[in-house]
């Protein structure tokens, strides 16, 4: 949510270079001064051998105060030559960082990279700048470095998260709410809002439970008047014929509620607790039916899979559209029945910091598509290009394309209308449908421009929807709207100064007659 700084300027030539191979690597015994003096005369015939084989070079190098030493042996390979593979995140030039054994030295990294000084002389160098202690760490503060220039290892860095999805969805969960009744108080939305796994559930248990618990009534009135024990007694006088156990009392319970009605088991006059115990399962039965079969056509109807064909760009494009600068995408309907009265607008959430220092985190303002002038309002019945003019009440005025690299935002558009396929206003009013995208400001093109998209054949217009996503690119200045309305108000008081003097020049003030 903290706004986007830009990076510093990498400067890698103060980090000093490294070699990709070294012509000779130094012994380990010839840069520890230990004392031992064998292999003395080994090792002065190799730097006599060297003197006369390899010239030395015109320009020494010139040690750094890191220790590091640039050379062009040491520059990283280009992207078509062969190198060996190396861990993803680390450039393939760096090396990888040796194991090193307990009590061993430290010695600079220049050591490797000057290959045609003699053994004295690198001797002399490496004891003189052994002294200097290199920092650790180091070497994977400069790969870090180089990790950040490049740019096949950076686009998966600027990823982020998102307030709003490609599809709509919205990224902001809701946790700790300490006041859970108010859900139980608005039960009708509560249920409509659940999944269909959970909705089937509860569907089904609210059926199951009411069955289950009249029928334990039931077994039990019948149970307590000894109707159980007096089962094919003609002279019994039964309050609940033929329930002889509790599967017998559900399926009384389940025939009662669902009038099914077989007409083996029935509650009989003689007991007016069977009569009113009936009554109440009825009217329970008939709450439950009127709920669960609202909730599941309210469930069915909503139109949120209307928002899938309903299709929104990709990216956004910034370009001049009658000499203003303006930021364009594009929106479209895939169905046949189309939307009525549909309504599109814009929001920017972007966070800031007050001027006396108060942190507002994803602020939203208004991006004004047309509500002056009615363009927000669509008939979408074929590929629109909705524009928002970036004048001085928006907030892009200062925006130019060098600041879109470093700024961090998200645009969410929201789409609403009445399906068209429910034909009737009245029924329509809770049939609206809303399809939401966003656009961050990786996806904001600038100087690119929509193409065509619609052609006529055969006396009817013709949507390509292959065509729907491509742009070409167009000649737009990177400065900011502020920027040209400035450039622009100078050039009119130029050309209006100029104006004068011509005429001044062309028609000169006439001297007074005698």
């Amino acid at each position: 949510m903290l706004a986007y700084l830009p990076r510093p300027p990498t400067d890698t030539s103060r980090y000093g270079t490294f070699p990709q191979k070294p012509d000779i690597p130094p012994a380990p015994g010839a840069l520890v001064e230990d004392g031992r003096q064998q292999g003395t005369a080994a090792t002065t015939a190799a730097t006599n051998a060297a003197k006369r084989s390899a010239p030395m070079p015109n320009h020494p190098s010139t040690l750094r105060r890191g220790g590091f030493v640039p050379s062009e042996a040491s520059l990283p390979p280009s992207r078509g030559s062969l190198a060996p593979q190396h861990p993803r995140g680390r450039p393939s030039w760096c090396p990888p960082p040796a194991p090193q054994e307990a009590g061993a030295r430290l010695y600079p990294l220049h050591t490797l990279s000057v290959a045609n000084i003699p053994n004295s002389a690198r001797g002399r160098t490496s004891a003189r700048s052994s002294t200097i202690p290199t920092p650790e760490g180091l070497q994977g503060r400069r790969c870090k470095l180089l990790e950040e220039d490049n740019p096949m290892l950076q686009g998966g860095k600027r990823q982020r998260q998102r307030y709003v999805t490609k599809v709509g969805k919205c990224q902001v969960n809701l946790g700790n709410i300490q006041d859970k009744k108010r859900f139980l108080s608005d039960i009708f939305t509560t249920i409509v809002d659940l999944k269909y796994r959970w909705f089937l559930f509860v569907f089904m248990m609210c059926y199951i439970v009411t069955w289950v618990v009249f029928g334990v009534i039931y077994f039990f009135d019948a149970w307590v008047r000894g109707d159980v024990g007096h089962q094919g007694d003609p002279e019994w006088r039964a309050c609940i014929e033929n329930v002889d156990g509790f599967i017998s009392a559900l399926l009384l319970s389940v025939e009662s509620q669902r009038t099914i009605g077989y007409g083996t088991r029935m509650v009989t006059a003689n007991c007016a607790e069977g009569v009113i115990l009936l009554m109440a399962q009825s009217i329970v039965g008939s709450m439950i039916d009127a709920m669960m079969v609202g909730c599941m056509f309210v469930k069915i109807s909503r139109p949120k899979k209307r928002a899938q064909t309903l299709m929104f760009s990709k990216n956004c494009v910034i370009s001049r559209r009658d000499e203003k600068l303006c930021l364009m995408f594009r929106v479209g309907d895939l169905r046949e029945s189309h939307m009525v009265d549909a309504k599109i607008r814009a929001k920017l959430i972007k966070s800031r910091q007050t001027a006396e220092g108060e942190f507002i985190p994803l602020e939203q303002s208004e991006l004004n598509l047309g509500y002056d002038t009615g363009e927000d309002r669509l008939f979408l019945v074929e590929p629109q290009i909705i524009c928002h003019v970036i004048d001085r009440q928006s907030p892009f005025w200062d925006m130019s394309a060098e600041s879109l690299r470093r700024d961090q935002f998200e645009i969410i558009i929201i789409l609403e209308g009445i399906v068209e396929a429910t034909g009737n206003h009245c029924l329509a009013a809770g049939m609206t449908c809303q399809a939401r995208t966003s656009y961050t400001e990786d996806e904001i093109l600038w100087g690119y421009r929509f193409e065509p998209c619609m052609s006529l054949e055969k006396g009817a217009f013709h949507v390509d929807y292959s065509r729907f996503e491509m742009t070409f690119e167009v000649q737009t200045p990177a400065a900011s709207a502020k920027e040209l309305q400035e450039l622009k108000e100078l050039e009119q008081q130029e050309h209006s100064t100029l104006s004068l003097y011509w005429d001044h020049l062309v028609h000169p003030c006439a001297l007074p007659g005698p």
